[in-house]
């Protein structure tokens, strides 16, 4: 055989592409034409593309993937086209007559994305807002609404409105208990610019706290141009300014609340001047050990003692008169029913870490009462004073002399307040409201006090609301003294007075009552917001999302 005729049979061999000699089960058999592919591996992976559907070309500066290769990266360029759902995209509409509360509240709870653009004009100086001061305006105008016992919420409604008024769109708030920080970042290519506030110091001042709220509505209405400085000239008029209540009305004011709250359950003409000679003297010791620096724990301890000894020495002097009424009288000046809504409402809302911090002032607060009057009682009773724990069932119905002290109990609470003198007599109305829907609910119709207490306190948070919207203000000053008369004093005291006779478990079943009662109120005035929030237009149903944080999973 020639050389020519040996290389004629490899060259068939080679074209064919397999070797005669390969007996392997996965050789090709021979008369199938196997197609060419170009050198390329043939795929059988699962993941290959099945014949017959047209994939366009890959990209050609890519080359074919692997499990090793970098991802490929976003490219506004070469995006897809953007999904319009079939019902298409809402529009958000939000009423300008409304209170900014609402308004800013409905746009918080939107994405950031979906946020309206603020109008053109915004309230600035020329070449645009100093943006560190912005911040800090609304960083200290923050710092004065939490520390007066402001929702968490709320709070972060008025910062957003002090940004978004001069400009500052792209904002974002945070409030915990005593921490407040902001964050605005100009664009999505520019570094944010983060600025925060500690707050250190707490009082109670409704009349402060109702002039903030007039600065941040004149700072949101859009016709009004309020410069940096002109705000900040208010706000330091604020902090300036005196209380509208003298020291001695607030004492006096201590007295009438627990000599009203003792005619509530029961108490006469003797009682209510017991009760209100020992709130008096609690109040003024309370006072001695703040101007000594003594936590607020011990504040309370010393202020509840005073009305439980004047009650135990009638007792001990043969007085005909009901103990129980006189330091219950006394306890009703010293439950935080302020801090407790404020905490319920916090962790209704969504912000679980300042309703937890609440929620543990309140226990301190709560255990300093308890200690106080636990020492008293059980110095009563080792000196042979008869208390009777059973003398709760025997509250007299008196329902106009009732209704009349939870008036004034709501008047003197709204004093000790320090609330503008202008919503005093809406807020001793809506007390005596409150009062009269729990008596006919309890006394009338047999209800449970428990839901007699939580109805009266939502018409109580309803009517609030209304109000506070009414004249663009806040709603504490409406319905933090309207629900006093609703205060779980009786109940507390007769838990208390069980431990001290070593009658524990009766004890406990009257302070878990207390504690059904204290949230009760809470929730019923947060419920009665809410609810007061279906007669105001805002808009769409849909625009004012609710807070969706958890679900389950």
């Amino acid at each position: 055989m020639s050389e020519a005729e040996d290389r004629k049979p490899q060259s068939d061999e080679a074209r064919s592409g397999f070797d005669p000699e390969i007996t392997s089960e996965f050789a090709i058999p021979a008369g199938l034409a196997a197609p060419r592919t170009g050198g390329e591996p043939e795929t059988t992976s699962e993941f290959a593309v099945p014949s017959g559907l047209d994939v366009g070309p890959p990209a050609a500066a890519e080359g074919e993937g692997s499990a090793f290769s970098l991802p490929s990266t976003y490219s506004a360029r070469q995006a897809p086209s953007a999904f319009t759902p079939a019902e298409g995209v809402p529009v958000v509409s939000l009423i300008k007559d409304l209170p900014w509360q609402d308004r800013m509240r409905t746009m918080l709870r939107m994405p950031v994305a979906d946020r309206p653009a603020p109008e053109p004009g915004p309230k600035a100086e020329e070449g645009g807002p100093a943006v560190p001061r912005v911040l800090d305006l609304t960083l200290r105008i923050g710092e004065l609404l939490l520390a007066g016992g402001e929702g968490a919420e709320d709070v972060e409604a008025a910062m957003f409105a002090v940004c978004r008024s001069y400009g500052l769109d792209r904002c974002e708030p945070n409030v915990t208990f005593t921490l407040l920080s902001i964050s605005y970042q100009p664009s999505l290519v520019e570094d944010p610019v983060t600025a925060s506030r500690t707050v250190r110091r707490r009082g109670t001042d409704y009349t402060r706290l109702a002039a903030v709220f007039r600065l941040v509505d004149d700072l949101s209405d859009p016709e009004s141009h309020l410069s940096l400085e002109e705000a900040y000239r208010r706000l330091a008029e604020m902090r300036r300014n005196r209380h509208p209540y003298p020291g001695w009305v607030l004492t006096s004011a201590s007295g009438l609340l627990a000599g009203a709250a003792s005619v509530l359950v029961g108490g006469d003409l003797v009682v209510f001047v017991a009760a209100a000679l020992g709130a008096m003297l609690g109040d003024r010791l309370a006072w001695l050990c703040a101007g000594r620096g003594l936590p607020e724990f011990y504040q309370f301890l010393v202020a509840a003692m005073p009305p439980a000894a004047i009650g135990i020495a009638l007792t001990l002097a043969d007085v005909e008169v009901k103990a129980s009424a006189v330091i219950t009288g006394g306890l009703f000046a010293l439950l935080p029913g302020r801090a407790l809504v404020a905490g319920v409402q916090d962790g209704l809302t969504g912000f679980y870490i300042t309703a937890a911090a609440r929620l543990l002032e309140v226990m301190y607060f709560f255990v300093g009462i308890v200690a106080g009057v636990l020492v008293m009682l059980y110095v009563g009773v080792q000196l042979g004073a008869h208390l009777n724990p059973d003398a709760a069932l025997g509250i007299t119905k008196r329902p106009l002399w009732q209704i009349g002290a939870s008036m004034l109990l709501s008047l003197t609470f709204a004093v000790l307040l320090q609330q503008e003198r202008s919503t005093v007599l809406a807020v001793t109305l809506n007390g005596g409201v409150a009062w009269s829907v729990y008596g006919a609910m309890h006394y009338a119709g047999e209800i449970s006090p428990v839901a007699s207490t939580a109805v009266a306190a939502g018409v109580v948070g309803l009517f609030g609301q209304l109000l506070s919207r009414y004249r663009f203000a806040s709603a504490l000053p409406y319905t933090t003294a309207a629900i006093g008369p609703l205060l779980p004093g009786s109940a507390t005291y007769f838990g208390l007075l069980a431990i001290a006779q070593n009658e524990v478990d009766a004890g406990l079943v009257s302070i878990t009552k207390a504690a059904a009662l204290a949230m009760a109120i809470a929730i019923g005035v947060n419920l009665g917001s809410e609810i007061s929030r279906l007669f105001l237009r805002i808009g769409s149903a849909e625009k004012r999302r609710a807070a969706k944080r958890t679900r389950g999973f």
